[in-house]
């Protein structure tokens, strides 16, 4: 169109980021070919590329995005790829095959490790970073749970396929289920930060909202493969749109169970659960699953695009000695720690224990619930920073030491 018109225009800035945007597809589509015959994850190009990114709007003289001035970009890019990438963890697990002795293992990941990080975080928040409580709570609910995007490389591969064992399945389905249990906690920061009472989150946003999502999402999964079956048996629904249904399958149960004000990714992951039990061996799970999982590494790629555009020196410095301290501490002690002593008694042993603990990556889940947190606005302007700046650096380091680690711990430890 601007060719059109008279003179040079070289340099669009428009067209500079439609190149941008090719290029970084190319290098992602490079980055992920024969990705697990590597040690490190593509997620680690995204970054840099986003960094690369920044630099080039600061040359420009275009203001690049900020977490706090930009956080409802930030929201809603986050948002649809943390719904794809739970109903993609969902469709992978074979509930009735999962063996007892892992329920107890994912049921110390989800009701010990997680709130426990939780208290770990907010207690140094307040002691350390001087955080008031309510931003304490939300910084260490944001950062708690395993990231089901980024987790994806070294959870379970697609349906069908053998290795369902330890700890590849618990760790894959903490991924899936925690960042909806973390919501509650989440909100349960703002409330304290808003000085609101406690009893309308405790009705309201648990004893409403957690089983209402779950059980939405159960018959939402379970009645679309009923219906995909009777679709496909009578060929009113074409196999290579498999993908397109579980992009439509998730987002339409995601919202559906955010606008009845229960928690969407609890949704979306318990109806992925129950559509592949409906299904169990059907070819269509392996084919919704990859259809899944490419749309979620697209939108991966663009948040991560879009967290490395973001950084910043001075923002980077906004965590402190302390922040930064919280970030070491977190992937390095708490997780560890935590998963190992949740797990004294299991049957896993000690390599298996470990990288369960080493593993729990951090990514688009953080990003998303500070930037909720921002746009709530009952975080204090000096509070907000601190926490908004601490979960981006959190990922940012988790993305490039978990990206580069997974591979060889994986090799090692299991």
């Amino acid at each position: 169109m601007l060719a059109s018109a008279p003179g040079f225009h070289l340099g669009d800035h428009v067209a500079l980021g439609a190149l941008f945007l090719g290029v970084s597809v190319f290098v992602a589509l490079g980055a992920l070919s024969h990705q697990h015959e590597r040690a490190w994850s593509a997620s680690i190009f995204y970054i840099g590329l986003g960094v690369v990114a920044g630099i080039g709007l600061d040359l420009l003289g275009i203001r690049a995005p900020d977490p706090i001035d930009d956080h409802n970009l930030l929201a809603r890019l986050a948002e649809p790829a943390l719904a794809i990438a739970v109903l993609g963890a969902g469709l992978a697990i074979d509930i009735d095959d999962v063996p007892r002795r892992s329920v107890l293992t994912i049921a110390g990941l989800l009701f010990v490790v997680l709130p426990l990080t939780v208290a770990v975080l907010a207690g140094w928040g307040v002691l350390a970073m001087g955080l008031s409580l309510g931003a304490a709570l939300v910084m260490g609910a944001a950062l708690a749970p395993t990231d089901p995007v980024l987790a994806g490389d070294v959870g379970l591969g697609p349906p069908g396929e053998d290795d369902q064992s330890e700890p590849r399945l618990s760790l894959h389905t903490e991924a899936g289920v925690n960042d909806g249990l973390a919501a509650p906690l989440v909100l349960l920061g703002l409330v304290v930060a808003a000085g609101s009472g406690l009893g309308g989150w405790v009705v309201a946003d648990v004893l409403y909202a957690m089983p209402v999502a779950i059980v939405l999402g159960a018959l939402a999964g379970s009645g679309l493969a009923a219906l995909g079956v009777r679709l496909r048996d009578r060929d009113l629904l074409a196999h290579d749109l498999d993908g397109f249904v579980a992009l439509g399958m998730a987002l339409a149960i995601y919202g559906g169970t955010e606008a009845l004000d229960a928690y969407g990714l609890l949704g979306v992951f318990a109806a992925g659960v129950a559509f592949r039990r409906y299904e169990h061996a059907h070819e269509v799970n392996h084919s919704m699953h990859r259809g899944a999982e490419l749309a979620g590494r697209l939108l991966e790629l663009i948040v991560l695009l879009l967290l490395g555009a973001m950084l910043s020196f001075d923002g980077l410095r906004a965590p402190g000695l302390a922040g930064w301290a919280a970030i070491a501490a977190l992937l390095l002690i708490v997780r560890p720690l935590l998963v190992l002593a949740s797990t004294a008694r299991s049957e896993l042993g000690f390599g298996q224990r470990l990288f369960l603990g080493l593993l729990g990556v951090r990514g688009v889940a953080a990003l998303f619930y500070v930037a909720f947190a921002v746009g709530d606005g009952s975080l204090g302007e000096g509070d907000e920073r601190v926490v908004v700046w601490t979960a981006l650096a959190c990922v940012a380091v988790s993305v490039v030491v978990h990206g580069m680690a997974a591979s060889p711990l994986a090799r090692r430890l299991l």
